[in-house]
């Protein structure tokens, strides 16, 4: 990726997913985004706040590892935290429902540009008309 800074998430969102092309690396992801999930439920149920970093290990150390040993890139959550929480959930729900491993077809196949999903985020839009 260049220098230039990412201003939207419909643009973050084919960054993040090719930075997340191997099957291997959305496995960890899920793994890691299920522990932290399940952590931060635990969390607030039993009323312990300790038990969110907990869950930020839980779901970092696995999405981080496989950045640095499978895809041998950086993680995006250094650069874009909040967009990078928000792709982590929307790949999690791809995933659960069958269609993240398409999502990376498309995304690698240079049509990545379109929104991620209506139900996801809003329409893109390219000199005025909205693109689905």
């Amino acid at each position: 990726m260049s220098d230039k800074r990412i201003e939207s998430f419909e643009e973050f969102w084919p960054f993040y997913v090719r930075e997340h092309s191997k099957k291997s690396t959305r496995i960890m992801h899920f793994v890691g985004t299920t522990a932290a999930g399940g952590t931060a439920v635990a969390a607030l149920v039993l009323k312990r706040p300790s038990l969110v970093l907990l869950g930020l290990a839980l779901g970092y150390g696995p999405a981080w590892i496989s950045h640095f040993f499978i895809e041998k890139n950086r993680p995006a959550s250094f650069k874009y935290p909040l967009w990078s929480f928000k792709a982590d959930w929307i790949m999690w729900s791809k995933i659960i429902a069958g269609t993240m491993d398409a999502e990376v077809e498309r995304v690698m196949a240079g049509n990545g540009a379109e929104a991620v999903t209506e139900e996801h985020t809003a329409p893109a839009t390219t000199n005025g008309t909205t693109v689905h």
